[in-house]
């Protein structure tokens, strides 16, 4: 079924004015709400029909698209419709990176005009200090407004002119083509500002922007993962005067060790021991992140066995103590032996002779299972 024209449909004309159209959506409103009408089944549809005609009639960008392509710029996925990209049919592009394509630079600086201004950064931090928390400082450059000219672009003691392309909107509207459709973006000539520079500042060369180098303490909480972030709020770039600085936004490099690896709130370390002390026991000193430690090797240690050191990992994420350290066991067997230790491995074997020890019987048994 077609729709009604929204003008017939409040009983207006297309030159009335908004407050003629609010009035008459008033008292169409009041005459056909449902609650009024408990007996009429179709006053729920006419008041529907009310409410939207008058949605469309009484905002201006809305209007103006109906009045051009009718019901059509209402329709379902319209772009023109309420929410739709080229909604009462202005593009802005204020908030689309197309810096590079409008030309909307800060000279040779490279910052866009909409850039928040953040900085990022990779900061390294050896593995310790991951565990314990440190304290870094960190050297960068970083843009500012000129102090000569406060930003201004402009010599002491003069002013910018007023930009006669823009007006001193800072932004330019114009006609698309053959598009229906009226664009809005940064002015080229002042670059968003408003004014021109005429006489430029010579310290900044009428950019209104530096390059200054800055040096901040870093505080490294203690725990922290590698690939975690640190936000420094207000170290960044501050490409505008008018607007506050971004952030330094540094990203953490846990640097490897030569004897831990992280697995979540524990260290794991791999330690070798030898064959006796591996089937008879025994207390070997272990690396630990607070220093030497000692490790008690039970007898019938096997190979890959983890023993672990309470307390001796990471701060836990909770907050809350620490994790462990888990020490990974590797057994050395001894590639050149000398007589005398040979004759002794040799008399160990007569002694067990063919024992079968509680992982061997396990493989053996799985074996005998595979080829039946």
């Amino acid at each position: 079924m077609s729709q009604r024209d929204h003008y017939d449909v409040l009983g207006v004309t297309r030159n009335s004015t908004p407050e003629e159209v609010k009035a008459a959506f008033r008292k169409l409103a009041a005459q056909h709400h449902p609650d009024k009408n408990p007996d009429d089944p179709h006053a729920s549809i006419r008041f529907k029909e009310i409410n939207a005609a008058y949605q469309v009639l009484s905002d201006s960008q809305r209007r103006a698209m109906y009045d051009r392509f009718g019901h059509r710029a209402e329709e379902s996925g319209s772009p023109f419709a309420s929410g739709g990209p080229f909604a009462g049919g202005v593009v802005d592009f204020s908030d689309i990176a197309v810096d590079g394509i409008l030309g909307d630079l800060l000279g040779v600086f490279g910052v866009g005009r909409g850039d928040k201004g953040d900085i990022k950064r990779e900061l390294t931090i050896t593995f310790e200090e991951s565990a314990s928390g440190c304290t870094k400082e960190i050297s960068y450059d970083r843009i500012v407004p000129c102090g000569d000219c406060s930003g201004s672009g402009s010599a002491p003691g003069s002013r910018p002119d007023t930009c006669s392309a823009c007006n001193g909107r800072g932004r330019v509207r114009f006609q698309q083509g053959l598009l229906p459709i009226a664009v809005e973006r940064v002015c080229q000539r002042c670059r968003g500002k408003g004014t021109v520079v005429t006489t430029p500042c010579q310290g900044c060369k009428g950019s209104g922007l530096i390059t200054s180098p800055n040096t901040i303490e870093v505080t490294i909480p203690p725990g922290v993962e590698h690939g975690a972030a640190r936000v420094v709020t207000g170290a960044g770039n501050r490409p505008r005067a008018d607007r506050a600085a971004g952030d330094l936004e540094l990203s953490i490099f846990v640097a490897p060790h030569p004897f831990y690896r992280r697995a979540g709130d524990d260290v794991v370390c791999t330690v070798p021991i030898t064959v006796t002390q591996a089937a008879l026991g025994a207390e070997v000193d272990v690396p630990t992140l607070d220093g030497k430690g000692r490790l008690r090797v039970p007898a019938g240690t096997q190979p890959g066995h983890v023993l672990r050191i309470k307390g001796k990992g990471m701060p836990k994420r909770t907050g809350v103590g620490r994790g462990d350290q888990r020490m990974e066991v590797t057994v050395e067997i001894p590639t050149q032996l000398t007589p005398r230790q040979r004759e002794l491995f040799e008399e160990l074997a007569r002694e067990t002779g063919e024992e079968v020890q509680p992982q061997q019987r396990t493989f053996m048994e799985k074996l005998k299972d595979l080829f039946g």
